[in-house]
């Protein structure tokens, strides 16, 4: 086509578009931005145009064509993967200003790109897949603080100019099927608000700050059948999202910390799924750890422990001690004499004495006492219970450095506490004594 012939006196002179001139838009761009990236598309078509729009922003098109020429070379190009999806045919207002991209005298002669094989999208194109769109704001300084904003809770995220001319925070690409899954398990999370969405890559325009495709895994085809519910709340609880009871029994508190399992391990949107492979991940870790059952003879008692950082140093009346294996910086203490509450409290006040929970938070309920804390080198916690007229449990040590290592062994040693048999101190009388450090 030589339409150029008629309307360009000389090179470098701008276009002035004639009423039934169409053009295929392809992009917006910031007028600082647009001869970039119209480049990069002259390099793929050799009729590139652009033309001002409102508010300081440029159009970037193929063109002038005649209306039945661009609606079908548009056709063609969205078939090929050419040109974004939402790409339209437009015809500007008489007055406007068509500007060719590189030299209009070279492009008169020029053939007509011929659609053939599809040509690789500019590099300022988002890849290809779904994403779930978080914002949208109308200026560019607005953007990157709404980015760096969402970035504290989604890393991945990135920024976009969409086609409108706005921008938007995006979270992608990922599988359809998981963006559609994940953005309801993130609203109702309450991290994302109502009016977030998804959208496909064609739809987000150009790229402004790119991000990192998330780890969002997609749901099952079929919902997974969900474990046993003790199971699950021995893993919940392992996760540290669930303080409530190991009962089995389903209700809001189980409910919702499966929830937060979800969000906080970015497990399968499928509450089945999700619980099956949180199991799984707590059988591993308790394989790494090097968990093993202690039966302590002094004390009677039983209970799963990280014996590979632990090991025995002394009994002291009712007190059980291991003191920490190559400098691992654990400890653990045993405790079991006859006694009720008051006894139990007492040995609580032992423990805060001796400073092996530091500036420690009380739980007490009758028949439990529960204690945690922690300074710059170690974080405590011990609990204990009234069981069979006997006050006993134990008080887990460990490298501040590690809390959260040190609350989930807590947990499992809480979960597997048990009396075996009579212990060797079980002829002690009164109250424990003082004991050294362990």
């Amino acid at each position: 086509m030589r339409r150029w012939a008629l309307v360009v006196m000389a090179a470098g002179l701008p276009l002035a578009g004639f009423a039934q001139d169409a053009v295929i838009r392809i992009e917006s761009k910031h007028d600082a931005e647009a001869a970039g990236a119209a480049a990069r598309w002259a390099g793929q078509f050799n009729d590139v145009v652009t033309f001002p729009l409102p508010r300081g922003w440029t159009a970037i098109a193929i063109g002038p064509l005649t209306p039945e020429e661009a609606g079908a070379r548009i056709e063609a190009l969205k078939k090929a993967g050419q040109i974004p999806q939402d790409s339209f045919v437009t015809v500007p207002e008489g007055d406007v200003v068509l500007t060719p991209v590189g030299d209009p005298a070279s492009q008169a002669d020029a053939p007509v790109a011929e659609v053939a094989e599809p040509a690789a999208l500019p590099p300022d194109l988002p890849a290809p897949g779904a994403y779930l769109r978080l914002q949208s704001v109308q200026a560019r300084a607005e953007a990157d603080a709404a980015l760096a904003e969402w970035r504290k809770t989604f890393p991945e995220a990135g920024l976009a100019q969409l086609p409108n001319g706005w921008f938007g925070v995006v979270l992608g690409p990922v599988d359809r099927a998981a963006a559609d899954a994940w953005l309801d398990v993130f609203k109702d999370g309450d991290l994302v608000p109502d009016d977030a969405f998804v959208s496909d890559a064609a739809e987000l325009g150009s790229v402004i700050e790119a991000g990192e495709a998330p780890d969002l895994p997609a749901p099952p085809t079929a919902p997974a059948e969900m474990p046993p519910l003790d199971q699950v709340q021995r893993a919940l609880r392992w996760a540290g999202v669930y303080d409530g009871e190991i009962d089995g029994k389903t209700g809001p508190r189980t409910r919702d910390a499966i929830k937060a399992a979800i969000l906080a391990n970015r497990l399968p949107p499928d509450p089945g799924a999700a619980m099956r492979e949180l199991i799984a991940r707590r059988d591993a870790w308790r394989a790494e750890v090097g968990l093993v059952t202690l039966e302590d003879a002094a004390t009677g008692l039983s209970v799963l422990a990280p014996m590979d950082r632990l090991q025995f140093d002394r009994t002291e009346r009712a007190l059980s001690i291991y003191g920490p294996r190559d400098g691992s910086g654990a400890a653990l203490i045993l405790f079991s004499q006859p006694g009720g509450q008051q006894e139990l409290l007492d040995l609580s006040g032992l423990v805060t004495a001796l400073g092996w929970v530091p500036q420690p938070v009380r739980d007490i309920k009758p028949g439990h006492v529960l204690l945690e804390g922690a300074n710059d080198a170690h974080v405590g916690r011990a609990e204990g219970w009234v069981r069979d007229g006997r006050a006993e449990g134990f008080v887990l040590i460990w490298p501040a450095a590690d809390a959260q290592g040190q609350a989930r062994i807590a947990a499992e040693m809480s979960d597997s506490f048990a009396r075996k048999g009579p212990g060797a101190n079980e002829g002690a009388t009164g109250k424990a004594a003082m004991p050294t450090q362990p």
